[in-house]
């Protein structure tokens, strides 16, 4: 408790921590440029094949063709080939019949202008038969993100959030300007990725300093106002790709903004909760100092020392009432699957991560598909989330987080599933639907992270958060390859969004709300939890729950004084 006293001794959320937070939420800006920018980057227009009788470079080809020609040249419904007769003038003119189906595979593809000028599918020929490359960058982006969330975790927990912080953007800043320049597909790709992996560094390392340096009762909002600023960053990318129409200056645009935040260096401070953890207590002590001042604030270096030497003794107390701690093995995310109703959640909490994951990607990259104007379709899925956010902060501490998480997810799977049965031509009712699904998949986002937090047991909290999180960035891995499915038919990757949002929210009702219930524990905890009791009634949390342990000893070792895996319970 002692850091926390010293931060409201402190002034709570007072003026040195709303700008130094507002700072810090800026920098969630470029982070939405990247990951979403992908949309235009890697746009696919429409295509056809270069005729033999058009110029052979393509140069002055047409995209449009008369419709007369267009039966005559290419199969129905087939961009990637054509028909292989002689194309004289003759026949072109209509003189001479078609006398074979054969048809030919394209060497080169001219490319329709009218939305996009150009891309990097145009530019490397990311169709037909290296269509899935495109997917597969995007992919690799999303396999960055992954591995950024653990490479840069880790060092801002060894080597201190700042530093780290601060590297993240210099190498995003580079690779994003080399992703511009890159002269082919594997260059752009393997920029991209390293791109990917800083975004997590950036990101979540300035999630991590704003929430460490404000007190327990504004952590809620902190986190929320996080996102709200990616959402703004996610509606800016937008205006960027109205006035920049080359997708090389477009990479390069959106990563100079990054440069802004290099004089962050010396604004910024190392989080005061970092530095107690690695002892360096002088250091702490000085920046809050500095809070103080700023905030006006009359506080002197004893005192904060006190108040955090309390917290340091409360924690040795524990340390000393149960040494045999010590001697424990580290907790392990298979401890989650030892028990039946223990692993039955976690299977669940998992599910909704790939599946909140998955769609709020899918949403976000697939927003050409719906018809209509594309850029701004692309601006409103960005505006309805900061709708989805505010809803959250009104309604999560009320309704509580299962039937919020639930009815999301639920609310998601209807809209996306109707767009696949509303005509084509109700551009504005598709776009609707869709947009509907998107606020209510970006709440679902909001919320699975808390619902998640309260659902494990502290002895393994971090690690089940890690690997829920994975399986997340494993979802956005697989997420490009929805895409091309519009080929097939263009309302199924929004159908699929939908089936999957809807089963996922149907199953969270398994799940027990854990809205003003105590934080679980230990391992028997987590698996009581939630559990039926022979009455039909679930078991919940403290007394109710510790009385029911003898009542109903566990399976295998995990009893009442035992050790499950090692840990105490």
């Amino acid at each position: 408790m002692g850091y926390d006293e010293a931060i409201l001794k402190l002034g709570d959320f007072g003026r040195y921590q709303k700008i130094i937070y507002f700072l810090i939420c800026l920098t969630s800006i470029p982070v939405a440029f990247h990951k979403l920018a992908g949309v235009f980057l890697l746009a696919r227009p429409n295509f056809r094949c270069v005729l033999p009788f058009e110029d052979a470079s393509g140069n002055g080809s047409q995209y449009e063709l008369p419709q007369r020609l267009w039966e005559i040249s290419y199969p129905p419904a087939e961009a990637c080939e054509y028909y292989d007769v002689n194309y004289s003038e003759e026949y072109l003119n209509g003189s001479l019949p078609r006398t074979t189906n054969n048809t030919l595979s394209c060497d080169q593809y001219v490319y329709d202008q009218s939305t996009y000028l150009n891309s990097a599918v145009t530019e490397w020929n990311l169709v037909c038969g290296r269509g899935l490359l495109a997917s597969a960058s995007d992919s690799l982006f999303m396999f960055g993100v992954l591995l950024g969330s653990i490479i840069f975790g880790q060092l801002s927990d060894k080597y201190g959030r700042k530093p780290i912080f601060f590297a993240s953007l210099v190498i995003q800043v580079v690779f994003g300007v080399l992703a511009g320049l890159a002269p082919d597909y594997f260059t752009y790709t393997m920029s991209r990725l390293v791109v990917g992996a800083t975004t997590s560094g950036v990101f979540l390392v300035a999630y991590v300093i704003a929430m460490e340096m404000v007190g327990p009762a504004k952590r809620l909002y902190a986190g929320i106002f996080v996102m709200v600023f990616f959402s703004l960053g996610y509606m800016l990318t937008a205006a960027f790709v109205y006035y920049v129409h080359d997708w090389r200056w477009l990479q390069i645009s959106l990563s100079l903004p990054g440069l802004i935040f290099m004089c962050y260096y010396w604004i910024i401070p190392e989080s005061a909760r970092w530095l107690l953890s690695k002892g360096r207590k002088e250091c702490a002590i000085a920046n809050m100092q500095k809070a103080a001042r700023f905030n006006r604030v009359d506080i002197t270096p004893e005192v904060l020392s006190e108040l955090l030497d309390d917290g340091e003794s409360s924690a040795d107390k524990q340390v000393e009432l149960d040494p045999a701690k010590e001697k424990e093995p580290l907790p392990s995310v298979w401890d989650l699957f030892c028990y039946p109703n223990l692993r039955r959640k976690t299977l669940l909490i998992f599910l909704d991560w790939l599946v909140t994951s998955s769609v709020y990607y899918g949403l976000s990259w697939n927003t050409n598909t719906l018809g209509g104007n594309v850029l701004l379709n692309y601006a409103i899925s960005g505006a309805v989330e900061i709708p989805a956010y505010i809803f959250l902060l009104l309604t999560l501490n009320r309704w509580g987080r299962r039937s919020i998480l639930c009815g999301s997810l639920v609310v998601a799977g209807i809209s996306l599933s109707l767009t696949g049965v509303i005509p084509q031509h109700m551009h504005v009712l598709i776009v609707t639907c869709a947009m509907l699904g998107k606020l209510a998949i970006t709440a679902s986002y909001g919320t699975v992270y808390i619902f998640s937090a309260e659902q494990f047991p502290t002895v393994v909290r971090n690690v089940a958060l890690g690997a829920a999180s994975m399986v997340a960035r494993i979802g956005g891995m697989l997420t490009p390859f929805l895409a091309p499915l519009a080929g097939i038919w263009r309302p199924l990757p929004m159908l699929i969004c939908g089936v999957l949002s809807l089963t996922a929210g149907l199953l969270s009702l398994l799940l027990p709300e854990t809205h003003n219930k105590p934080m679980l524990e230990t391992i028997a905890d987590g698996e009581r939890f939630g559990k039926k009791t022979k009455g039909g009634e679930y078991l919940e949390t403290g007394r109710e729950l510790r009385e029911t342990l003898e009542a109903q000893p566990l399976n295998g070792s995990l009893e009442n004084g035992h050790k499950a895996n090692g840990h105490e319970v």
